[in-house]
């Protein structure tokens, strides 16, 4: 590749990253509704044809930006589990942090979470960045627990469940300790 060539690339990356930045801002300040095309244009300085070229429509940009709250949450889990090795200190720290996670990051977790997208979970097509999330909850568990993937999903489901009713004030936040302390007493006394 010439350095011309690398000179473009690089460019373009940097414009792709702008433009999710972008739409990531202007969601986490107005929502997801104020994101269009038009305005992220605006946002970045580039014309809508250039935004075009980067990502075909709003489903992709949320897409994108879904992949790099992927990243940013498989990094936050980590630390929280590294922090508390022992699996059951570590399954109540890294379900803080996803709480934690999507209670600060709400236009974030929405697009990774409840905006349509084309990422596919549980599958050979399943992005890395998600793979890393999940991970970070199977590591919890001891790694001769045949079903550690199983109680993976039902902890990070019941934290979603969670964490969307929460978030939209269904369930008080005062009962968020016991709550966890339910979940994680069941799931870590289960086989």
């Amino acid at each position: 590749m010439s350095a011309i060539s690398e000179r473009r690339e690089r460019e373009r990356a940097h414009r792709h990253q702008l433009i999710i930045t972008a739409a990531r801002e202007l969601a986490e300040t107005e929502g997801w509704d104020a994101v269009t095309t038009r305005r992220l244009a605006e946002r970045v300085e580039y014309s809508q044809p250039v935004l075009y070229s980067h990502f075909n429509g709003k489903d992709a940009i949320v897409s994108a930006v879904a992949l790099d709250g992927f990243s940013e949450l498989a990094a936050h889990l980590r630390h929280a589990r590294q922090a508390a090795p022992e699996p059951g200190r570590a399954l109540r720290a890294v379900s803080h942090a996803y709480l934690e996670f999507a209670a600060e990051r709400p236009a974030l977790y929405q697009a990774m979470f409840i905006l349509p997208t084309d990422l596919k979970f549980a599958s050979t097509e399943t992005p890395a960045p998600l793979r890393a999330s999940f991970d970070e909850f199977v590591n919890c568990f001891h790694p001769d627990n045949e079903r550690r993937e199983l109680f993976a999903e039902v902890i990070w489901s019941a934290l979603h469940g969670i964490a969307v009713l929460s978030g939209s004030g269904r369930i008080p936040p005062d009962g968020q300790e016991e709550r966890l302390d339910l979940l994680i007493a069941q799931i870590a006394g289960a086989r």
